[in-house]
């Protein structure tokens, strides 16, 4: 099948939205790993998706600033590689409970053998 420029253009809007949903997960994800600051959590998510997805430090400090307001993620001032204190951020309690609970909803069914065979396209 040939593909022209409006099929690209529909999967990129595609990606792009597919993108703007998956942050908050690759940032939790992230954080499982224990105590970040801003550019070590943007390396992470652009490391581990091939740079797939590659964000901004603003977009990460304005997720960061939501979930921190709302409980699920807090931070520690800490001494930084080079100059300055960095913000080091974490999942609270609260937000390792709801990380796990959202994988258990929505990424463990990726796991099911029939999806599984849905996805081998």
């Amino acid at each position: 099948m040939q593909k022209g420029k409006s099929f690209e253009i529909m999967l990129n809007a595609w990606e792009e939205t597919y993108k703007k949903g998956q942050l908050t997960f690759w940032i939790f994800l992230s954080l499982q790993e224990g105590k970040k600051y801003v550019d070590e959590i943007k390396t992470f998510v652009e490391e581990k998706t091939s740079q797939c997805m590659v964000c901004e430090e603003q977009s990460l400090y304005r997720v960061l600033r939501k979930y921190e307001h709302i409980g699920v993620v807090a931070y520690e001032m800490g001494k930084g590689k080079k100059g300055p204190e960095r913000k080091y951020y974490y999942m609270t309690e609260l937000g390792k409970e709801l990380f796990t609970h959202f994988v258990k909803r929505n990424i463990n069914l990726f796991y099911s053998k029939e999806i599984k065979n849905l996805l081998n396209c």
